[in-house]
């Protein structure tokens, strides 16, 4: 049986994610409402979008308070762009939402959608990989147990705290898969033939076997808006 990872759908770019994810051997389904948390799932992926509407309808469908609490238990949880700034602890300009990560982010550092543009960075860990920032944010500061991973332009374009790894960019829309396969592996945890399982229902729930196959590198056709 292979690793589920949930994709918070309530807005912004979580098809991509969900495609890579599949690429990658895992299984995807979407958080759409607090009802999709019973399902059992071994970690999270919050996409790009619009962060004020996404921590908005977090708190109205009645998903803020499970998600952080299971966050918080251990739940490994991927924040791209948008979802950077929804799980980071403070936000220059703006209120917090999951505030799980000990960091404080600055919307739109990078420009806004005019401003928008694809380079290649150092990643700890993985090296040089392609990175496509639109609207992107930049985390300004970080806190105790934060590990920076990439900078761009003299700013920290990526973090990890724990099981939590964020980015500025957008890997989803990128080449490869190398960033979500280190979210899965080397953040998550998620071995091969194992895997941590969490639900809305009192934390871990079950272990069970996963296998993370190789897929092929290739760029995905997605025209970012």
């Amino acid at each position: 049986m292979t690793v589920t990872v949930a994709v918070l759908a309530l807005q912004g770019a979580f098809a991509e994610h969900e495609r890579a994810l599949r690429r990658l051997g895992a299984d995807a389904f979407e958080i759409r409402q607090r009802a999709d948390l019973r399902r059992p799932f071994d970690a999270l992926v919050i996409p790009g979008g619009e962060s004020t509407v996404i921590g908005k309808l977090l708190g109205d469908l009645g998903l803020l308070l499970p998600l952080r609490s299971m966050i918080n238990a251990g739940l490994p949880a991927f924040g791209t762009c948008a979802g950077l700034i929804v799980l980071s602890k403070k936000v220059i300009g703006g209120a917090p939402s999951l505030a799980t990560v000990d960091v404080t982010v600055r919307r739109n550092a990078y420009g806004r959608q005019l401003g928008s543009f694809h380079t290649e960075g150092w990643f700890e860990g993985l090296g040089r990989i392609p990175m496509t920032f639109i609207r992107a944010p930049c985390i300004e500061s970080t806190g105790e147990g934060v590990e920076v991973l990439a900078e761009v332009g003299g700013r920290i374009a990526a973090a990890k705290q724990g099981r939590q790894l964020v980015t500025a960019f957008h890997p989803e829309l990128c080449r490869g898969l190398s960033v979500h396969r280190y979210f899965l592996e080397e953040v998550a945890g998620l071995e091969l033939h194992q895997s941590n399982r969490y639900t809305d229902q009192g934390g871990r729930s079950e272990r069970r076997s996963s296998i993370l196959d190789e897929a092929p590198h290739h760029m995905l056709l997605v025209k970012p808006l």
